[in-house]
C-alpha cells in the first residue's frame, strides 16, 4: 500500500490519525442523525459530539508529535519513563518527577526530566516512541497540556519549565 500513497501524505496521516478518526466519527454521527429522523436521530448527535471530542484530543496529540527520526527510543510502562539513547539513557518514575523542562536550544529539542537524587533524564522530542510522553506527562498532577504545546511550538531557544511538582511551587 505504501506505493499508492505519497510518503509525505502518509506521514501527515500518521501524525494526525486521531483527529482524522474523530472526523470520521463526526461524519458517521451526522449521517446517522440525518438518516434516522427525530426518534433515533439523537444518537447520531451524541456520536458526532464524541467525534468532536476526539478531534480536539487528536489535534493536541498531532501538535505534540515532532517526528520519529531522532536518536534513541522511549518506552512508558507501569508509571515509568525509560529512554534508551545512543550515548546515554535512564529511567524516571512518574511519582518521583519534580520538574519537566523543554530545551529548544538543543538540536533536536529535548525534554529534561528532573528527579531528586538522580541525574536529569534528557529525551529528544524526535526519539522513537516520544509520543508516549504525551500521556505520561498528562498523568502528572495539574499538568497543563496547552502550556506544554505552546512551549513546544514557541520560538524560545532557552529552557522552559512546562511542569513543576505542585508541592514544590509552594516553597
Amino acid at each position: 500500500m505504501s506505493g499508492f500513497v505519497r510518503p509525505e501524505l502518509a506521514r501527515a496521516a500518521r501524525r494526525w490519525r486521531e483527529a482524522l478518526f474523530g472526523a470520521g466519527i463526526v461524519a458517521a454521527g451526522l449521517w446517522w442523525a440525518m438518516a434516522t429522523g427525530v426518534l433515533l436521530g439523537w444518537i447520531g448527535w451524541v456520536v458526532a459530539a464524541i467525534g468532536g471530542g476526539l478531534i480536539v484530543a487528536g489535534i493536541q496529540r498531532g501538535r505534540f508529535r515532532q517526528g520519529r527520526d531522532g536518536p534513541g527510543v522511549v518506552r512508558v510502562d507501569e508509571g515509568q519513563i525509560a529512554y534508551f539513547g545512543p550515548w546515554d539513557g535512564g529511567v524516571a518514575a512518574l511519582s518521583e518527577i519534580v520538574e519537566v523542562t523543554l530545551d529548544r536550544g538543543r538540536s533536536p529539542a529535548v525534554w529534561r526530566i528532573r528527579q531528586p537524587g538522580r541525574a536529569d533524564l534528557e529525551i529528544p522530542v524526535t526519539a522513537e516512541g516520544a509520543e508516549a510522553l504525551f500521556d505520561a506527562f498528562g498523568a502528572l498532577p495539574s499538568f497543563d497540556t496547552r502550556a506544554m504545546l505552546a512551549a513546544l511550538h514557541g520560538a524560545d531557544r532557552y529552557p522552559v519549565t512546562v511542569w513543576e511538582k505542585p508541592s514544590l511551587r509552594l516553597h
